[in-house]
């Protein structure tokens, strides 16, 4: 029987949809934690996919641990916590394409790709959705350019090396465009704040009684 789980690296806890899975299976529950934390504990941080085989008749269990989803990898790797939820309006991060090239050498084995190239797209993807910027540009671009053969040499080599003047460049542009998003944020929310306290004092226009 299999059961497919996925949990924080190292640290996955006892809970109630964790007590749905196992208990019925009469399989110490401490003991499925202990084997899982002990398997995952190089993911530390991360969100883990995680698969028990368990033999039903003999209790015995295998844990097998798959690759952290490309998002959670890019989390890691930009240090952020979340995506943006306004992928358009509030970007998270600004990565390199040595950074892209990283991840998909990585996840190339576990990614439905015809070659390294289409890999490396598959990660730009995953940053248009989490509103990470890559070489400065939003990901969208990224992608036409490695269509247009820019990236080609880096994608060749598979550098997954960013430069250390380069990477200080990338995070002092992030670090003002950053500056920028969080002053229209606070504009917009005091906009907000201003609306709705002027929606509380108007009163409100009583319809004339009919006689």
């Amino acid at each position: 029987m299999i059961i497919k789980l996925l949990v924080d690296g190292g640290e996955m806890k006892p809970g109630p949809s964790l007590s749905q899975k196992i208990g019925p299976l009469g399989i110490p529950l401490n003991q499925v934690i202990q084997k899982v934390n002990q398997a995952t504990t190089d993911f530390s941080g991360l969100k883990v996919p995680v698969e028990l085989n368990v033999d039903v008749v003999t209790r015995d269990f295998d844990v097998k641990v798959f690759s952290p989803p490309v998002s959670e990898l890019l989390k890691k790797e930009l240090g952020i916590e979340k995506g943006s939820g306004a992928q358009k309006k509030v970007k998270v991060a600004n990565a390199s394409i040595e950074q892209i090239i990283s991840l998909a050498k990585a996840k190339s084995q576990n990614l439905l790709s015809k070659d390294f190239k289409s890999a490396v797209k598959t990660i730009v993807g995953t940053c248009v959705s989490l509103g990470v910027l890559i070489e400065n540009k939003p990901a969208v671009e990224i992608e036409q350019e490695i269509d247009e053969g820019k990236y080609d040499k880096e994608i060749k080599e598979m550098a997954s090396s960013t430069p250390h003047d380069k990477k200080k460049k990338l995070d002092e542009y992030f670090a003002k465009i950053k500056k920028e998003q969080d002053k229209i944020l606070q504009q917009e929310q005091a906009a907000k704040e201003a609306a709705e306290t002027k929606a509380v004092e108007t009163p409100v226009a009583k319809t004339p009684e009919k006689k």
